[in-house]
């Protein structure tokens, strides 16, 4: 009774807030000063109304009434008001948890008898009836999970029981569409959150601008996973729907940057760390390089084609294996990679053959294929869930690019640096300025490296500033092709092999005596013959004795 008091009198100088059915009011939410929101004049047709409010990142409190104890607490959290019968007015209490004042918006959305409830056969969560969607992220995966519904009824009546049966007069029939919507890419403003959130509230803006994901059977688990998208802001929400009267109603959406305001360190407006950016950096200028010029400077791409190759699967393996730190992970990436790519040169160096070289090239760009085909609306199909399917589906794509193109190695040579060096290029830019097109090889990486990826869906984003950075891969990997195959048409295909060489010459030297070079000395003595005429040039002209002319 003391706690109930204690609210009452908290909120008993709130301020006076009107607001309408269905329409949505911005608030500045303070700690000291609460808000009393009143919607007046409530139909008698509506049954349930349910209030929801939002907020970037400051929690929000509100309460149906200070003397229940039915509150909600969060950024993006709602509550199911229960008309009585004659009931024209709902009232509900709000404040924020902070100091400073917090920009909100608020709306309350009404429901008629027939629709069903969002949250309305909760068994898992503090409130009777929750119609919230709980959302938990990583830098890996979000998860978001929410209560069943029930089916609607009237005012006055008792609800429907959740455990009556499973039949059609049920709430087993009830179907949840799972829908997402991005915000604009680089933008991280409150106005823009609370502009874009009105469109993910009701059932007819949901469907109209979202992108449905999924739909569940109340026989499926009440949770879902995606794919993480640090930086990028994305709205979820559900919308149930009763296929025995067609009536639907959304739960409260909620919204989440997968990083944190907060953090003075790797924050929603720095997330790229400064060892990330060196190692992209330094890998882009390689890549623009090898992009334009790799097939004439034949080492420097086999040593970013080794590079590549050896760096990916070490990242793996040190991360499965140990627990080191990212940075220390990174550095010992990049000298596995530079070993890896002098091993490839010295491979081929000893063998003169172009086999192993070729094969490890298109297997970096079988495997950028792959990634890119998987990257799109393809790899959200259920079948690719399976670890099976979907490794020896990916690895079969991979290898069909060197298999395809093992008779015109040039060119299979000439594509692979212009289109893998330019792809470096677009993951240095991903470093500075958001960009999907990072999560082709960066969506490959986290399933290599998370048992339970499988489980996410991993659509991203595909906005202006990603047509323009697609734009620029394209320029620079057909420029970088053309140049190369308009350069290369009339040379060899490859390069002589210079060990083979030096070794052919070095015998024909040794057995034809009419070679001027035959005579040369050895190196040894070449080389003491110089160091002495460098000494005589500094060496004093000696006195030559007489120089007066000598009398016959």
């Amino acid at each position: 009774i003391g706690k109930k008091k204690k609210v009452s009198s908290f909120f008993c100088n709130a301020g006076l807030l009107e607001l309408s059915l269905g329409k949505f009011r911005n608030v500045l939410l303070n700690q000291t000063n609460p808000e009393e929101a009143v919607i007046r004049n409530i139909a008698s047709n509506v049954t349930v109304v349910i209030f929801q409010v939002h907020a970037q990142q400051s929690d929000v409190c509100f309460l149906t009434n200070p003397s229940v104890n039915s509150s909600g607490t969060g950024v993006d959290k709602g509550l199911v008001s229960i008309l009585r019968p004659q009931q024209s007015v709902c009232t509900w209490y709000l404040r924020s948890l902070v100091a400073s004042q917090v920009l909100s918006t608020a709306i309350s959305i009404p429901y008629m008898e027939k629709d069903p409830i969002p949250g309305g056969c909760n068994l898992e969560f503090d409130l009777e009836v929750d119609p919230n969607i709980y959302l938990d992220y990583t830098l890996v995966d979000i998860h978001i999970k929410f209560a069943p519904a029930n089916l609607g009824y009237t005012r006055g009546a008792n609800p429907p029981s959740c455990d009556s049966g499973t039949g059609q007069n049920s709430r087993w029939r009830l179907r949840y569409d799972v829908y997402r919507y991005f915000l604009p890419e680089n933008d991280l403003s409150e106005m823009v959150l609370m502009s874009h959130i009105q469109k993910m509230s009701e059932v007819q803006s949901i469907k109209a601008n979202g992108i449905k994901m999924l739909t569940l059977t109340t026989d499926d688990k009440t949770n879902v996973y995606f794919s993480s998208l640090p930086g990028q802001g994305v709205i979820y929400n559900i919308i149930v729907w009763d296929p025995l009267w067609n009536t639907s109603a959304a739960y409260i959406p909620v919204h989440t940057y997968a990083c944190s305001f907060a953090d003075l360190v790797d924050n929603c407006s720095s997330l790229s760390k400064l060892s990330t950016k060196v190692f992209f950096t330094a890998l882009a200028v390689l890549g623009l390089f090898t992009c334009f010029f790799g097939h004439r400077f034949w080492k420097t791409d086999l040593v970013f084609m080794g590079f590549i190759f050896t760096a990916f699967f070490f990242f793996v393996f040190i991360t499965r294996v140990t627990g080191l730190g990212y940075d220390l992970r990174l550095t010992l990436t990049a000298v596995a990679g530079i070993i890896g790519g002098l091993f490839l040169v010295a491979s081929w160096w000893r063998s003169g053959s172009v086999l192993l070289c070729m094969f490890v090239i298109g297997l970096v760009l079988g495997f950028l294929f792959s990634s890119t085909v998987f990257f799109t609306p393809l790899g959200d199909y259920r079948v690719f869930r399976d670890d099976v399917v979907f490794w020896v589906t990916f690895s079969s794509v991979a290898l069909m690019i060197p298999v395809l193109f093992v008779g015109c190695p040039r060119i299979l040579n000439i594509l692979a640096s212009g289109i893998v060096g330019s792809y470096a290029v677009i993951l240095a830019i991903a470093c500075y300025v958001y960009t999907s097109l990072a999560y082709i090889t960066l969506d490959l990486l986290r399933r290599v490296l998370n048992d339970y990826f499988s489980r996410a869906y991993t659509n991203v984003p595909f906005q202006t500033n990603d047509f323009i950075i697609l734009s620029v891969w394209t320029m620079l990997a057909l420029s970088g092709v053309t140049v190369q195959l308009r350069r290369e048409r009339s040379e060899v295909p490859f390069p002589p092999h210079p060990y083979l060489t030096w070794k052919r010459e070095r015998e024909r030297r040794s057995t034809n005596v009419l070679d001027p070079s035959h005579h040369i000395p050895p190196l040894r003595e070449r080389i003491h013959n110089k160091l002495l005429h460098i000494k005589e040039c500094f060496q004093k002209e000696q006195p030559a004795g007489e120089r007066t002319p000598l009398l016959l």
